[in-house]
């Protein structure tokens, strides 16, 4: 099988190149960011994937299967560059896909979709509405990717379509959503709370992204790891020293004192789970993690 990647310049992305190409497969590789020590196999392409270059990779090299990892988050962009990225970038691969007769097309998107309030319940299922566009509006864009990458299913049924939200991810890479709320020694949490946080090794991820190709999954699937844990065992395992702070306090605290530079929306998230359902996933593909929460957490810990 041909598959491309798009964003296989980040750290998810080679994971994930680098274990279709054990499996024998060709991969492509469309970023603007270069890959100078990618491995032999990678044919990498240097391309915004909304501009006509990458339109060419796909007419010229005519790839079974594209993953679709090209997306950014608050961390790593302001919101006029997350909008033309995350949306316009996922119309523009999708629209490719169908245009020249991809079989295959995987949208690797993220479990805060589904938004963190006090009434949501404990473990979302996939059929339950977004709410991540109230409660936490620099997520929009990302929804919005979403929905149109499941829009897919019904627009395109000649491709099989696979949309996938994914928990946070943790690693040695020490990158990813998570691990930026976790770089510094100390990590501000909201006074009077101790949400259950998933999360997943990133070698575990890779692996269930390539089990997507792998069974040919039409739909939209949750993807967890092992158990939840508390938010407070999460900080400790990882080598951090927890710093609550009263909630009105808290905004202005961020940014200062050592402390990540979160948007508002995100208290929330420091304050009230959101838990996945991951059974049809399994169901559908057999997936099993291999490293469980305290390997993960220590892999974190000890890059």
């Amino acid at each position: 099988m041909k598959a491309l990647i798009t964003g296989i310049s980040g750290k998810l992305g080679r994971l994930v190149a680098e274990k279709l190409i054990e499996e024998g497969h060709e991969v492509l590789g469309i970023d603007r960011r270069p890959w100078p020590d990618a491995p032999e196999g990678v044919k990498m392409f240097r391309a915004d994937i909304r501009k006509r270059p990458a339109e060419d990779v796909f007419r010229t090299e005519q790839p079974d299967a594209v993953i679709h990892m090209a997306t950014v988050t608050h961390f790593t962009a302001g919101a006029e560059e997350r909008y033309r990225i995350n949306l316009r970038g996922t119309r523009t691969v999708f629209d490719h896909c169908h245009a020249y007769g991809v079989e295959h097309a995987v949208f690797v998107g993220r479990h805060t979709f589904y938004g963190a309030a006090p009434d949501s319940p404990l473990y979302h299922t996939e059929s339950e509405p977004p709410l991540a566009v109230s409660t936490f509006p620099e997520l929009a864009d990302l929804v919005a990717a979403d929905l149109f990458a499941g829009s897919a299913l019904w627009r395109y049924p000649d491709m099989d379509t696979t949309v996938l939200r994914l928990c946070y991810t943790l690693g040695p890479s020490q990158r990813g959503t998570l691990a930026s709320y976790l770089k510094g020694p100390r990590v501000p949490t909201v006074l009077g709370f101790d949400p259950l946080y998933q999360f997943m090794h990133e070698q575990d991820a890779a692996e269930a992204i390539c089990l997507s190709l792998d069974h040919k999954l039409r739909g939209v699937f949750n993807v967890a790891g092992p158990q939840p844990v508390p938010l407070s065992l999460l900080i400790d395992v990882t080598g951090r020293t927890q710093i609550p702070i009263p909630e009105p306090l808290y905004g202005r605290s961020l940014g200062k004192f050592g402390f990540p530079n979160l948007p508002k929306g995100s208290t929330n998230h420091i304050k009230y789970p959101i838990v996945i359902d991951d059974s049809a996933f399994r169901r559908e593909t057999g997936f099993q993690q291999r490293f469980d929460e305290i390997q993960t957490m220590e892999a974190f810990r000890w890059a």
